[in-house]
This record gives C-alpha cells, structure tokens and sequence, in this order.
C-alpha cells in the first residue's frame, strides 16, 4: 500500500505572475552569490532550504496570501540557479590551468559565453531527468534528504503565526550580523583569522580560525559527522604532513601554502574519487534496475508530455555541440561521445544522491575524464571541456529531482516545477557569467593570497594531468620531477586504498556514525584549515543545540544557519560592485 500524495486544494494556484517574478527574483541572488560560497568551500549547504526561505521573504512583500505551492515554485527557481552557479568550478578550473605556462590550454570565455554554453547544458540537464521522475520518486521513493528538508521548511513556513514570523526575524537577524561581519573583515576594522601556533608551519598553511558566519552556518547544515571528517583530514594535510614532507624532501623549506596544496592534494582527490567510485560499484544492483525501468518510462498525470521533452533533449543537445566546436574547438565526436555518456552518468549521480544526500558531480567528471584520458590521449581540452559537460548535466538533473521530491511532499504539479526550472537556468547562468569575474578579481584565486581556494577545480585540474600530460607525457623527465611524479601516484594510491576502505566500513550503519566521510576527508585536505575549524564549531555548537532543546533547534536552526551563509554571500558579491565602481578599496 503506498502512501497517499497531498492533494493540492482546487483553489489554488502555483504557477502565478507573483511567484514566477519572486522566483526569478531569489534565481538572481542565488545564482550570484552561491559561487562564493563553492569557490571558497568547494561543498555548498542545502541551496532549496535557503531558497525557501527567500521565497517566504520576497511573497510576502508581494502579498500576505501566497502559499507553500508558490513558494515551492519559488525554491525551484532558486535550486535550478544554484545548481547552475555550482558550475563556478568549472570556470575557476579554466583560469587555473591556463594560468600555468606550460599546460597549453587558453581557453578564456566571455560572460556571453559563459552564460549560453551553461544554460544549454543546464536545460539539457533538466530535460533529461523529466522522464526519472516517476521511477526515482514515485517507484522506489528515494529519499533525497535535502528535498525533505525543503519540503519540510515550506511547510513550517505556511503554518503563519508566531513561529513562522520568528523563524523569518532569526534569518534576517542572522543575515545582517554575518554581512556586517564580512565587510568588516574586508575592510580591514577587525583581523580575518585568528591565528593559532602548532608548529613551523602553522602560519605558512594558515592555521586557525576564521571570522566568518558563513563558516558556522555551513557547518550547523553540513552536519558534525562530515565537519569531523573534514576536520581530520585538515590536520592530517596541513599540521601533521608538512613537516614529513619537507624531512623527505617533496616541499623546500620556505615552501608556501600553494606549494604544500599541490602536494597533499593528491591523497585527498584520491580519497574523495576512489570514496565516491565504490558507492557507486556498491548499489549496482540498483543501478542495473534503473536502466530496465527506463524502457517503460512514460509521462504521467501532471509531467511534461515525453515529445515535448525528447524533442527538448535533441534540440538542446544539437545546440550545445555546435557552441562547444565554436567556443572550444571541440571536434563533434567528443561533445557526442560526452552528451551520451552524460546520460548514463547522469542516472548514477541521481541514484547516489537519492540515497546518501551526496551529489556525486565532480566524481562523475572525475570518470568522464578517465574516458577521455583513454579517446584523446594527452588532449587537456578534451578531458577538461567534455567532462564539464558531464558535470553541468548531473547538476540540473540532481537539482530538479530534488524539487520533485519536494513537490511530492506537498502535491505540487510536476510539470510546473520543470517549467520553472527551464525558465531559471539562463537566469542563473547569466547572474554566474557576471559574479564570476567579479568573484575571481578582488577575492584572487591563483596564488598565495588567493582567498578563493576552489578546492573541487584543484582536484578536476589535478585528475586532468594524471589522465594526460603525466600519464602521455614526455619519457625524459628531471630527477625532481620524477621524484614528483613518484609521489604523486604513490599517494594517491594510498589515498584510494583508504577511500575505499571507509566506504566499505560505512556501510554498516551501526559503525557510520564513528567511521570517517571519505568525502569529508578528501575535502578537507583541499579547503584552507582556518574555514574547516569554524565550519566544526558551528555543526558542535548546533548538535549540542539540537540535544539540549530540540523544539527552538527545529524551529530556528536552519533559518539561522541560511542567513549565516546568505549574509556573507550577498556582501561578498556586492564588494566587488562597489569596488568597480570606486566607492570600496581593499
């Protein structure tokens, strides 16, 4: 017996003029200042909760009788945004390997095309997950987590009375504190870090805590298990291995931060690939049922009719090859070759975040790269151009399924939610074309005093060099090189052999909780140490919050935590407005 789908009353209407202005509205701010958080982090929080929230703020300066209905529309609009924002790596990615001399890739997009090269994958994306719907929701009803926390925030946020207008004064409270925080650290009234001493290297790799609200909130939404481990995985990479590495010979003594990252990296990426390829391997018998299903795959009451979606699905597909030979010289095989293998891809990913909250979009790039480190040997176009295709597709596809989930919580009509979605992809493509440089030129994001780490691009250029230019590089190298690329796959070896491990011993669900996240631990040996500490009190100041009074903590932990992120998020794409302007200098 399944359960019963929540009826929508007759009255009322979702896809109205104040909910699609609203929405497009909160896909601006979304998409605009969600690639600060990902640049800096390289994880990002729950981007629908934080939508909603916006939504519940925006609709009621519209009108006091919106509904959950609108204001889901509303979040879809922000998640299809943010989704798309995501893809900021991609872009930092770009810029960090044409900055290396040596690498042989320019490639230097313009903020035109930017902003239609990641719409028509965008859209591609979305119209590509229309037809999983019913089998990833209805079917096996996935539990995608992050759309049950929407679902469940656009449903405390409609109750009206006292609690919902509380929750709304803890966000906007929370906001203005962490934005007030931010701008007071640009502009120099208070330090940045509050610096702490270990060892030698503490202060060439950073140590300490940052001043950032942003920092806390995303660690109260991330969670102590994940923040633990990325805890770890900080100390081991940036207190406890730059002394070994420097005895051994692998860094110099005056080595900087940027040096000692292109080292440890290596275990890290491994770790978070060699974690996130076993929990696919590990669900492949689910993964075999997906695929069987696909063939009876048909539209139901309330879905985009399927025509309208293949034909979507060859017309978007035909574009984006076309854009990707113009823009990158991308011969047409391999944009084909990276359409089709996004599909399949694509349904992994989906299944993997249904299940474990986890969207695994960089891992899926990670193994396009791995395919085309094996068609076009030594190419860094290919592997880097074909698999942001992969990574552009899988980030609307997890978003939309995601807004689906939500819908089916409270009865929404699937096809407005896609409709939505297809309307918000160009916006939030257009906000991320014009943050992006904005971001990248006051924060930096090459060198030793780049604020901007962008550990997921580290990672993407790093696996690109393993797949071509170390693997079918030139055989006459210097013994230091060599002694280099020893390393780096001798670690990165053993980083795997301890990603799999973990994965294999979470599995067990008595022994998850004390087991490591291989995720965690991979990303925080890429993200500076000073983010990671903060980022652990906030998850153990709120998990004691949520133990020692679970009523304020359910009503005021993720409305606080939003505004946390948001506050910081929204200054830091405003500063670099102003500074253009002249009205700022850092």
């Amino acid at each position: 017996m399944t359960d019963p789908v929540p009826q929508k009353p007759a009255h009322i209407r979702e896809f109205t003029l104040r909910s699609i202005a609203v929405g497009l509205l909160v896909a601006v701010i979304i998409g605009a200042s969600y690639p600060y958080v990902v640049l800096k982090f390289g994880i990002g929080p729950n981007i629908s909760v934080v939508s909603a929230f916006f939504g519940f703020l925006a609709l009621g300066l519209f009108s006091k009788s919106y509904n959950r209905w609108e204001n889901n529309v509303v979040q879809t609009a922000g998640t299809s945004a943010g989704m798309i924002a995501f893809l900021c790596w991609l872009l930092a990615a770009f810029d960090i390997l044409a900055a290396e001399p040596d690498s042989g890739f320019n490639v230097h997009l313009s903020r035109m095309q930017t902003w239609i090269w990641l719409s028509t994958s965008g859209i591609l994306g979305v119209l590509l997950a229309v037809p999983l719907r019913k089998h990833f929701i209805d079917d096996e009803k996935l539990p995608f987590p992050d759309g049950i926390a929407a679902a469940e925030t656009l449903i405390m946020l409609d109750s009206r009375g006292s609690a919902a207008r509380k929750s709304t004064v803890a966000m906007i409270g929370s906001l203005f504190v962490s934005g007030l925080v931010f701008f007071a650290t640009q502009a120099k009234w208070i330090i940045e870090v509050i610096a702490l001493h270990v060892n030698r290297w503490s202060s060439t790799v950073g140590l300490g805590f940052a001043l950032s609200l942003l920092n806390v909130g995303s660690g109260m939404i991330i969670g102590l298990r994940i923040t633990t481990s990325m805890l770890i995985g900080a100390i081991i990479a940036w207190v406890i291995a730059p002394g070994w590495l420097y005895e051994h010979g692998y860094i110099s003594e005056n080595a900087r931060r940027t040096e000692i990252l292109l080292t440890v990296m290596w275990p890290g990426i491994a770790v978070l690939i060699a974690g996130g390829v076993t929990t696919l391997l590990l669900r492949w018998r689910s993964l075999a049922n997906t695929f069987k299903s696909l063939a009876a795959a048909g539209s139901t009451g309330g879905d985009m009719p399927l025509r309208w979606v293949w034909i979507g699905c060859l017309a978007s597909a035909t574009v984006l090859v076309g854009i990707q030979a113009a823009f990158f010289g991308t011969p047409v095989w391999q944009s084909v070759v990276a359409i089709l293998l996004a599909v399949p891809l694509g349904l992994v990913a989906l299944r993997v975040l249904g299940e474990t909250n986890w969207g695994p979009i960089s891992t899926m790039a990670n193994l396009t790269q791995a395919v085309f480190g094996a068609l076009a040997p030594g190419s860094l176009s290919a592997s880097m151009v074909s698999s942001g295709v992969t990574g552009a597709v899988a980030a609307e596809s997890e978003g939309i399924m995601q807004d689906y989930k939500v819908g089916s919580m409270i009865g929404s009509t699937p096809k407005i939610l896609t409709y939505m979605q297809l309307i918000a992809v160009p916006v939030g493509a257009l906000a991320l074309a014009f943050a992006y440089p904005l971001l990248r030129d006051t924060y930096g994001l090459i060198g030793d005093g780049a604020q901007l780490s962008s550990p997921i691009s580290a990672r993407w250029v790093g696996f690109a060099k393993i797949v071509t230019q170390q693997l079918h590089g030139p055989a006459a190298l210097s013994a230091e090189a060599m002694m280099r690329i020893s390393w780096m796959k001798n670690s990165f070896l053993v980083g795997a052999i301890i990603g799999i491990v973990l994965t294999l011993l979470e599995q067990k669900k008595s022994w998850k909780p004390f087991v490591p996240s291989p995720t965690g631990m991979g990303i925080g040996v890429l993200i500076p140490i000073s983010a990671v500490t903060v980022m652990w009190i906030g998850a153990a100041v709120d998990r004691v919050w949520e133990k020692t009074n679970a009523e304020t903590h359910t009503r005021y932990s993720i409305a606080t935590a939003s505004g946390f992120i948001a506050g910081e998020a929204i200054i830091a794409v405003l500063i670099p407005i102003l500074v253009t302007l002249g009205l700022m200098k850092l």
